[in-house]
C-alpha cells in the first residue's frame, strides 16, 4: 500500500499545482451554482433537489476533465516509461491515480456544503436525503474517475481522453431514457446501467445495497480494465 499512497500523493500534488484544476472547480461551483440559487430565488424554494437532480450530468463532464491527463499526459510525455520501471506495479499505479482522482471529486464537493447550510438556516432540512446526496455523489464521483482514468489510458491525447470519458459517462446518465423506447423485457436490465437513476436512489437517502454495488462494479471494471489496457501497452 505505500507504493499506492505514493502515487497518489504525486497525483494529488500534481493536480493542485495545475491551473487546469482551479479551471475546472470553478466552472464546477459555477454550474452547480445556478442549478442551485436558480430554484433558490427564482423559485423561491429552499431545497437541494434541483443541485443533486443535475449533479450525474455535471459529473461526466467535469471528472472526466480531472482525469484525463492521469496517463495521456504520461504517455505524451515518456515519463509513463519512466514510472513504470520503478518498482511499483501496474495496478498500484493504477489504484493510487484513483485514490488522487477521488480526493479530487471530493475537494470539488467541499464548497458545496454551503448549500446545505444556508438551507437549514432558512428553511427546513431534512438530513437524510442531504446525508444521502452528499454519499451517492461520492460514489458516482469515484465511479466516473474510473471511467476517466480508463479513457486516459487508451490515447496520448488529452482531449481524446475527455471526449471518451465524457462519452462513456452521459452515456451512463442517458442509458434509462433509452430504455423508455424498448420492450419492459429489455428495459429493465438496461434500465440497471443507469448511473443516474442509481444516484437518485441514494440521493433520497435510501441506502439500498443494489445501488452501493452498482457503482463498486462500475469503478471495478473501469479499473480493471485500466490495468488491461496498461499491461497490453507495457507487458
Amino acid at each position: 500500500m505505500r507504493a499506492v499512497w505514493t502515487v497518489c500523493r504525486r497525483e494529488c500534488s500534481a493536480y493542485f499545482a495545475s491551473p487546469i484544476a482551479y479551471i475546472v472547480i470553478v466552472i464546477f461551483l459555477l454550474v452547480v451554482g445556478w442549478f442551485f440559487f436558480s430554484t433558490f430565488f427564482l423559485l423561491n424554494q429552499a431545497s437541494l433537489r434541483a443541485f443533486f437532480r443535475m449533479l450525474p450530468v455535471v459529473f461526466a463532464f467535469v471528472v472526466p476533465a480531472v482525469t484525463m491527463r492521469q496517463f495521456a499526459e504520461e504517455f505524451h510525455s515518456g515519463s509513463c516509461e519512466i514510472l513504470l520501471t520503478l518498482p511499483v506495479r501496474i495496478p498500484e499505479i493504477v489504484l493510487g491515480k484513483f485514490l488522487a482522482g477521488t480526493i479530487f471529486v471530493a475537494a470539488l464537493l467541499v464548497p458545496t456544503l454551503a448549500y446545505p447550510w444556508l438551507v437549514a438556516a432558512l428553511g427546513d432540512l431534512d438530513p437524510g436525503p442531504v446525508i444521502g446526496g452528499y454519499l451517492g455523489a461520492l460514489l458516482l464521483g469515484a465511479a466516473f474517475a474510473a471511467v476517466g482514468l480508463f479513457a486516459s489510458a487508451l490515447t496520448k491525447n488529452q482531449i481524446v481522453a475527455f471526449l471518451t470519458g465524457s462519452a462513456i459517462c452521459f452515456g451512463l446518465c442517458l442509458v434509462d431514457q433509452m430504455a423508455f423506447f424498448l420492450p419492459e423485457a429489455a428495459a429493465r436490465p438496461l434500465a440497471y446501467l443507469a448511473a443516474d437513476v442509481h444516484f437518485e436512489n441514494i440521493a433520497r437517502g435510501l441506502i439500498d445495497t443494489r445501488d452501493v454495488l452498482y457503482f463498486a462494479s462500475l469503478g471495478f471494471l473501469a479499473l480493471y480494465g485500466t490495468v488491461l489496457v496498461l499491461e497490453e501497452k507495457h507487458g
